[in-house]
């Protein structure tokens, strides 16, 4: 099949019709799933629905929650996929971030309120991310070691040095074996349940609409200014940019510096609004799950919010899923999952080439038709 031209295809096609027909397939499959385990799949989906969406026990907003941490990582991924590089780094730079924001937050958390104190800890979880990803953008721009490497390295030296300083120096501080003291209810973010009388309990915080706010920025940097064009370049054709003047060594460490930023500010929504102190290994996969955010969001904003609400609503209904069919393995979710990213990864090119091809044979036939 000959190769569809991409910017002949609409983003509502690539970043949402095409999603959800993978999606459907990925649930289709899923089903079949269940059905071997002995339990009506309707059910089931109907269960994960319900607990994803429902207002009165605060489902939605709990998936709202999750989804702001996939955005982060998802964008991250997206940004550094556009150099041409698969930054798989995004667990470590997460939790270096979560590391700034303890930093900032146990130093200053009695003296500043909420309102001095988000802006500084934004800062520092970003500045702190961007540095655990600007060491691997180095070392390919000036030694050559490969991105994919390098990233999946400093996962396990991240995990291995928030260990030791949260057992051997945080912790100590507060009296927990693993986790830092609380910060002063004053300086962080309040809960979506705190703000709204009535409201179900969740861990909904204003980190939310940062999250978004990152999402419009990096559509603009990457689509809007000379920096994104230069990264687009390099990504879809290194010796094009370097005919056309572009520093790669430079691009990619700036490119890196960003993606470490934004997987960095997760910990904004984990350490500083949700719990309100640092807990051993917060970041609980989220790094990994917004490759596949980014994968199935085709690295565009857009795509990469609405991807990281889907997988905010699987991971809020897998939850609902196990108290009201334990009939079911909890690891269950783990398979809807993993079958999401295999259609949306693996088999990606299984639905996009003939349905981008259907569009412009379709378009086409319209023109010359008149």
């Amino acid at each position: 099949m000959s190769r569809v031209n991409v910017q002949e295809v609409p983003v509502w096609l690539t970043s949402v019709v095409i999603p959800l027909l993978q999606l459907a397939l990925a649930l289709m499959v899923s089903s079949l799933v269940v059905l071997i385990v002995g339990e009506n799949p309707i059910e089931a989906f109907r269960v994960m629905v319900q607990g994803a969406l429902n207002l009165e026990f605060g489902g939605l907003h709990n998936t709202l929650y999750y989804a702001t941490n996939f955005i982060f990582t998802g964008l991250a991924v997206a940004v550094a996929f556009h150099a041409g590089m698969f930054n798989i780094g995004g667990e470590g730079q997460a939790y270096l971030g979560g590391l700034g924001v303890t930093i900032i937050a146990l130093s200053l958390d009695h003296l500043l309120p909420m309102w001095l104190m988000a802006p500084l800890v934004i800062i520092a979880a970003a500045l702190f991310g961007a540095l655990w990803g600007v060491i691997p953008g180095i070392l390919q721009a000036k030694r050559g070691a490969h991105i994919v490497v390098t990233t999946i390295m400093f996962n396990f030296i991240a995990a291995a040095l928030m260990s030791y300083l949260l057992v051997s120096i945080i912790a100590p501080l507060s009296g927990e074996a693993t986790d830092s003291r609380y910060f002063a209810s004053s300086a962080v973010f309040p809960k979506w349940h705190e703000l709204f009388e009535g409201a179900a309990f969740s861990l909904l915080n204003p980190t939310l609409l940062i999250a978004l706010i990152c999402a419009v920025m990096v559509w603009v940097l990457i689509w809007r200014t000379r920096l994104g064009y230069a990264i687009r370049v390099m990504g879809q054709n290194p010796s094009a940019a370097e005919y056309a003047g572009i520093n790669a060594k430079k691009i990619i460490i700036i490119t890196m510096a960003i993606s470490g930023a934004l997987a960095g500010m997760m910990a904004v929504n984990e350490v500083y609004g949700a719990h309100s102190r640092l807990i051993l290994n917060y970041t609980n996969g989220f790094g990994f799950i917004g490759i596949a955010v980014a994968l199935m969001g085709r690295n565009h904003p857009i795509g990469v919010v609405l991807a990281a609400l889907l997988f905010g609503a699987l991971y809020q209904g897998g939850t609902e899923l196990q108290f009201e069919m334990p009939g079911l393995n909890p690891e269950l979710i783990l398979v809807i999952q993993g079958l999401v990213i295999f259609f949306t990864g693996a088999l990606e090119r299984l639905v996009r080439n003939p349905i981008e091809a259907l569009y412009t044979s379709t378009r086409a036939n319209l023109q010359a038709g008149g």
